[in-house]
């Protein structure tokens, strides 16, 4: 098949860059692939960072062509040619909020009517975590032009069937992120970042106020309350904030946790990302609300393992009191609970082995079947 996948790529930055990246390379061993992604993605305006584009050394990704505007009509439409030029089989598009709905649906709806591509969405959300007026309505003028989807746990399985009930797709798990390198000794990577206590957990990953970074706070504080491991345990917060950084950092000092959380308030680089997780013991997800999140395929890649919140699809993949524990969402006191036990009944090591068999199931390999599955069976 010619498919065209058509989204945030390099040299834009990001999990979704990184998906793409990934998928294009694992479809490219049987199929001819091509990567289309934004001139711009977001205004500036409604961009809560501090740059859209990587940063880092990316010297072995080919840059994709950088041709849509997400936000100009008459561009949708000339993309839309070009890609017509190429007569792809197939198109893919990442979806994961309304708001790409338009530019998505008109160059799908203009493709397939020039050249009768089939339309793909891989869906990260149905509904977006931080809704809007509208939501249902843009949603709707995309995926009317989608011939099929790929919906990654149960949270948006249910979500698709109850808006779109007629849809085909298949469900099939995020797949593991591979492009991080390989984990490296942990007392190398305190070293490194100049880490002497000898617990460490990890929050990595934007910080918004849906994804709870207040609740592991308060739950930083009931350990210190608690008085176990107050003169050894870290909490390594890592990323930029899409949110007001400064209410966190006051809270931080108000509850005096100072010694006891670092943040990282950037976004990091690909080829730092390994230390990070190599530094930490466990890592732990305290989301309010959440469909999937990529952070646990990142943890599990480096053998992980992970404490969330049981919302959206995070217990589907966090396997409680196996590869990590689950917990109820915004409780302090139950993540405090989880974090003390990890270590009192110290199952890094158990867990950590059963994230390498459980992991096996999270593959590329089963997300290309399930693409060429549904292209064949459309073709018959």
């Amino acid at each position: 098949m010619k498919i065209i996948i058509i989204g945030t790529a390099y040299p834009l930055r990001g999990g979704i860059a990184h998906f793409n990246a990934l998928l294009a390379n694992h479809l490219s061993k049987r199929h001819e692939v091509e990567t289309i992604t934004f001139k711009r993605q977001y205004p500036k305006l409604l961009f809560p960072g501090k740059t859209q584009e990587e940063t880092g050394e990316h010297s072995e990704i080919k840059p994709a062509p950088e041709l849509i505007d997400s936000i100009n009509p008459l561009n949708w439409f000339s993309v839309a040619k070009e890609i017509s030029n190429h007569k792809p089989d197939l198109l893919i598009f990442k979806y994961w909020m309304p708001f790409f709905s338009p530019c998505f649906g008109t160059i799908a709806r203009r493709v397939k009517k020039k050249v009768g591509a089939k339309v793909l969405f891989i869906c990260d959300n149905i509904i977006p975590h931080e809704r809007r007026l509208g939501d249902i309505a843009l949603t709707k003028y995309a995926f009317h032009q989608a011939d099929y989807f790929i919906v990654q746990s149960d949270a948006v399985e249910k979500d698709l069937l109850q808006h779109f009930p007629n849809s085909i797709y298949r469900k099939i798990p995020h797949p593991v992120y591979e492009n991080f390198g390989s984990l490296i000794p942990k007392n190398t990577a305190r070293e490194i970042l100049g880490i002497s206590n000898k617990k460490v957990i990890l929050y990595f990953g934007y910080i918004r106020k849906y994804k709870g970074l207040m609740v592991l706070i308060d739950a930083m504080k009931e350990i210190k309350d608690r008085g176990i491991m107050t003169e050894e345990i870290l909490l390594l917060a890592v990323g930029e904030f899409y949110d007001d950084e400064s209410k966190y950092r006051q809270k931080v000092k108000d509850l005096n946790l100072g010694p006891f959380i670092r943040f990282v308030s950037d976004y990091v680089p690909n080829e730092q990302v390994a230390v990070y997780f190599s530094a930490a013991d466990v890592v732990v997800l305290p989301y309010l609300s959440a469909t999937q999140s990529g952070i646990i395929q990142i943890a599990y890649n480096f053998q992980k393992s992970v404490i969330a919140t049981n919302v959206g699809g995070l217990a589907e993949v966090v396997l409680d009191g196996k590869t990590g524990f689950v917990v109820p969402p915004d409780d302090p006191s139950a993540i405090a609970d989880a974090i003390q036990r990890f270590y009192s009944e110290k199952r890094e090591e158990e867990f950590s082995k059963n994230v390498e068999i459980e992991k096996k199931k999270y593959s590329w390999d089963r997300l290309v079947m399930a693409i060429e599955e549904m292209a064949q069976q459309s073709r018959d």
